[in-house]
C-alpha cells in the first residue's frame, strides 16, 4: 500500500503552535484524590444534570478567587513581571468534528465563579455542538491557524507574553481538560497558562484523582498542595449546595473582579 501526503488540518497547526509555546513553561504537576460521595449523590440524583467538566470548572473558578496565584500570569516581556488579572476566563478543552475529523478547541468561559452551574454546562454544550462559524473563538482560531508560521508566531508571542490583557481575552486564565467521562485520564498536561486542572473517570462513590499543572514561575508547591485539598472542599460543599438549591450558589464570590495588577517581589 502507497503512502499518503496530506496538508496538515488548520486545527492541527493551531495545536502545533499553543504545544510551541507550552514547552517554554517550567511546568509541574500535583495530584490529590478526591472524595466527592455527597456531590456524586446529589449529582446522580437528578435527571437534569451538568457535567462534571461543568462542576470542575466553576469549582475552579472559586478555587481560584481565593488564591490569586491561579490568577496570575508570568509576563515576560518589555520586562518580566507578574500580573493578576481581574476577571477570570476558563479556557476548557472540548473535542468538535471539523471537516469530518475530531479536533481539539477551546471554549472561552469569562467569569465562571459568578455563572450558575447550568449557564457553564450550556456554554460547554454549545461550544461543542455549534457550528464553527457561530462562536468568535473558534472563528479566531481558524484564522490564525492559516496565516503564515511566522506571522502566526508572532502574534502568539505578542498575545501570551507581551500583554496580559490579550493574554487572558485569547486564551483565558486557567484552563480545564479532561478525557474522564471516556474512562480516561491525562499523566501530564501541555499549556501556557498558570494553571490547569484535569480529573480522571469519577467513581460510583465519588472518588477521583485530581491533577493541577501549574507554572512555578508563579507558585509553589505547597501553595498547590493546600489548594487542591481546598477544591476538594468546594466540590463536595459549595457545589454540591448549589445542585441541592438547583442553581443558586450557596455563597457569593470571596473576590470581586478587580483590574489587572502587575505583582512586584
Amino acid at each position: 500500500m502507497a503512502d499518503i501526503t496530506r496538508p496538515v488540518p488548520w486545527p492541527r497547526t493551531f495545536l502545533g503552535d499553543l504545544l510551541h509555546f507550552s514547552r517554554r513553561v517550567p511546568a509541574v504537576t500535583f495530584e490529590r484524590t478526591f472524595r466527592l460521595r455527597s456531590l456524586r449523590l446529589i449529582r446522580d440524583a437528578m435527571p437534569d444534570r451538568p457535567g462534571w467538566t461543568a462542576l470542575f470548572v466553576k469549582g475552579f473558578a472559586r478555587l481560584a478567587s481565593e488564591f490569586r496565584d491561579f490568577r496570575t500570569s508570568h509576563i515576560e516581556y518589555p520586562w518580566p513581571r507578574l500580573v493578576e488579572h481581574g476577571t477570570q476566563v476558563a479556557s476548557v478543552a472540548i473535542e468538535k468534528e471539523i471537516d469530518g475529523r475530531p479536533a481539539v478547541m477551546f471554549a472561552k468561559i469569562r467569569s465562571p465563579e459568578a455563572r450558575t452551574l447550568w449557564n457553564i454546562d450550556g456554554k460547554l454544550r454549545r461550544a461543542k455542538e455549534c457550528r464553527l462559524e457561530e462562536l468568535a473563538p473558534f472563528r479566531a482560531a481558524r484564522g490564525l491557524a492559516r496565516l503564515p508560521r511566522p506571522v502566526r508566531r508572532f502574534l502568539w508571542w505578542m498575545a501570551l507574553e507581551w500583554s496580559a490583557r490579550w493574554r487572558s481575552r485569547k486564551f483565558g486564565t486557567f484552563g480545564v481538560s479532561s478525557c474522564g467521562m471516556m474512562g480516561a485520564e491525562s499523566l501530564s498536561l501541555l499549556s501556557p497558562l498558570t494553571a490547569n486542572l484535569t480529573f480522571g473517570p469519577v467513581s460510583p462513590k465519588g472518588a477521583v484523582r485530581v491533577r493541577i499543572v501549574f507554572d512555578h514561575r508563579v507558585c509553589d508547591g505547597g501553595v498547590v498542595a493546600r489548594a487542591l485539598a481546598r477544591l476538594e472542599e468546594i466540590m463536595e460543599e459549595e457545589i454540591t449546595a448549589e445542585l441541592k438549591d438547583g442553581g443558586t450558589p450557596a455563597n457569593p464570590p470571596r473576590s470581586a473582579a478587580l483590574p489587572a495588577t502587575p505583582i512586584h517581589g
